[in-house]
């Protein structure tokens, strides 16, 4: 399971990244997805949630992937807040979009397997000093 959530963390990372990137290159139409969309929500383009994608879910995944490799001991808490975080945006996400895709069906469901994952090494998580 570590070595999932390890994996996990890398591909989540380098895909918030992409999209992250793109938001903040391109905040009116990122990708082809016009501000429409963000008709719910406190946001008139995408600037802010692909600068959060970008830093947290991009540069977090990649930080704590690399720091569950080198601190065996933090693995399970890596992958504990990481999938909760992720899990969180997707809701959020769907809420202000006022729709579910199947591309945010399938990032909740990795966010719930990082989860998974962080909480089968509960005795690494509740056992490191």
């Amino acid at each position: 399971m570590k070595k999932l959530g390890i994996f996990l963390h890398f591909f989540v990372g380098i895909g918030a990244l992409a999209g992250g990137f793109g938001g903040l290159l391109h905040p009116d139409a990122p990708m082809g997805i016009t501000p429409d969309v963000l008709h719910y929500g406190p946001f008139t383009n995408f600037f802010i949630p692909s600068l959060f994608l970008f830093l947290i879910l991009g540069v977090g995944n990649i930080f704590l992937a690399i720091i569950a490799i080198r601190k065996k001991e933090y693995t399970a808490l890596c992958s504990l807040f990481m999938g909760s975080v992720l899990s969180l945006w997707i809701i959020i996400q769907c809420l202000i979009m006022w729709s579910v895709a199947p591309i945010q069906a399938i990032f909740f469901v990795i966010g719930l397997v990082q989860i998974i994952c962080g909480a089968s090494q509960k005795e690494r998580f509740l056992s490191f000093r």
